[in-house]
């Protein structure tokens, strides 16, 4: 195995991200370059699940984007994958014909089950804690997955994304306790039906996905951290999520975007993505989370390296 550049577009509901990887011959990799860019792929999609030409306009326009920083490279591979938008949409074949013709790469759309698997691949060698219920809330969809003694027991995929909750419950500005509780309702619901959730009771949360990461960075700045976006291993409990909820539950959309730490195009969508969180501590009667700086993409690109080894 000589050099290589292992490239990783991740398609996903409310972002895409690329991640470049250089690959020694020894099998050791590390990430040489990282973009990323808020498309809000799954926006109107409503219950038809259909893609919407302005959202498939932005993505394949970073799309493009990103070709052109990674045709720089030499010896490159290319893999792209997509998740919970692509995966729920009608007119998924009509979006992925466009990226083939447009920009020449095939995409793998994920099941559900293959996110979680890729999730957990991502995060479980970057953990000390052994038992956990892991969580990758997403702008379409969350995974779950059940982790006891560092391996992966269930998983599942629920289509309770940030966006989706969002749109379906009228979360974005000023959330009133009506809507907000049938919120709530609707998730728990989702939870009861997935029978194995109610073993791993009192289990930590590891958190993932970019509400994840907006989480931390408001706590670590607010706690005066100096390298606020360096979130593995951090922990909150269950007493700071709280608080830090009812800050965005109090604040119309104007003051959610000033909010130190909340990217601005995120606070509308904020509170439709950590609703899964506080439903699924609630659920569980979990005390604390951990969060991880890990996820499909790591998954992905661990995978890769076995094989090619």
């Amino acid at each position: 195995m000589r050099m290589e550049n292992f490239v990783i577009i991740d398609i996903g509901s409310n972002s895409v991200r690329m991640a470049v990887y250089q690959i020694n011959a020894d099998g050791t990799y590390h990430e040489i370059k990282r973009m990323k860019n808020d498309t809000r792929l799954s926006e109107g999609m409503g219950n038809k699940n259909i893609l919407q030409f302005s959202a498939m306009k932005r993505t394949i326009a970073t799309l493009k984007h990103f070709k052109s920083e990674y045709s720089k490279l030499s010896n490159v591979t290319v893999k792209a994958i997509a998740t919970a938008a692509v995966r729920q949409a009608q007119n998924q074949q009509d979006f992925l014909h466009s990226i083939k013709d447009e920009i020449g790469i095939t995409v793998q759309v994920l099941t559900g089950n293959e996110e979680a698997y890729y999730d957990y691949e991502g995060v479980v060698k970057r953990l000390s804690v052994r038992d956990y219920v892991l969580m990758d809330i997403g702008g379409a969809s969350v995974e779950i997955v059940h982790v006891r003694n560092k391996q992966a027991i269930n998983y599942v995929s629920i289509p309770t994304g940030a966006v989706k909750m969002t749109e379906r419950f009228k979360l974005q500005n000023e959330i009133t306790a009506a809507n907000l509780f049938s919120a709530q309702q609707f998730i728990i619901e989702m939870y009861s039906k997935i029978g194995w959730l109610k073993h791993p009771l009192h289990y930590p949360i590891v958190l993932i996905g970019g509400a994840a990461r907006t989480l931390a960075r408001i706590n670590r700045r607010h706690q005066h951290f100096k390298h606020v976006d360096r979130i593995q291993d951090y922990q909150l409990t269950r007493k700071q999520i709280n608080h830090t909820m009812s800050i965005f539950l109090n604040d119309n959309l104007k003051q959610r975007q000033q909010i130190n730490g909340l990217e601005s195009d995120r606070a509308d969508v904020i509170v439709g993505g950590l609703i899964n969180l506080t439903s699924v501590m609630d659920f569980i009667d979990s005390k604390r989370v951990i969060f991880s700086d890990g996820g499909v993409r790591e998954g992905v690109v661990n995978e890769y390296v076995e094989k090619e080894l």
